[in-house]
């Protein structure tokens, strides 16, 4: 009688399905990683506008905060000055936050002038996931006050740019 070589038909299915039932284990988690990752790189990079935008305020009190995101970063010609830094290319964020979008996120940035239309005197900045439930599941957004605050299970396509909107509910402080 010969030995045989090799597998049966019987023994690779075995094979196959074990390795289904631990990809079927494994691969939501991997996603919640992801998300989790993605939000927690949002909020850094929100505290990253909160201290650009106190370094720009500090730098150009004439101008109060940027007007834009835009301005935080390096500028339209994605390096920084060589002459120093100017209003319009302050280079305190990195090309990549400053053009909106990062880590799944989507970022936006709106100023306000005080009462008589001199500097800036309130901002808001906000991020929201590119794809809901898929880079993300939770909205976010700071004001001039340096607080991150948060709203779950919000798909809304578009982020929070006003101080009042992001003072106001369904945003609640992280911890």
């Amino acid at each position: 009688m010969r030995k045989q070589k090799g597998f049966s038909l019987i023994e690779l299915l075995i094979v196959v399905a074990i390795i289904l039932i631990i990809a079927a284990i494994a691969i939501p988690n991997l996603l919640r990683a992801r998300i989790a990752a993605n939000e927690s790189s949002a909020v850094s990079s929100l505290r990253t506008i909160n201290t650009a935008e106190v370094s720009y305020a500090t730098a150009y009190p004439n101008v109060g905060y940027s007007t834009g995101l835009a301005d935080l970063g390096p500028g339209s010609t994605g390096t920084c000055p060589t002459t120093g830094p100017i209003a319009t290319s302050s280079c305190f964020i990195d090309s990549v936050l400053a053009a909106g979008t990062k880590s799944g996120y989507s970022f936006g940035y709106a100023a306000a002038a005080g009462a008589n239309g001199g500097a800036n005197v309130t901002y808001g900045a906000g991020a929201v996931p590119v794809n809901f439930n898929q880079t993300g599941v939770r909205r976010f957004c700071s004001a001039e006050d340096a607080v991150i605050r948060y709203a779950a299970g919000s798909s809304s396509s578009s982020p929070t740019t006003t101080s009042a909107a992001c003072l106001a509910s369904p945003f609640s402080p992280l911890q």
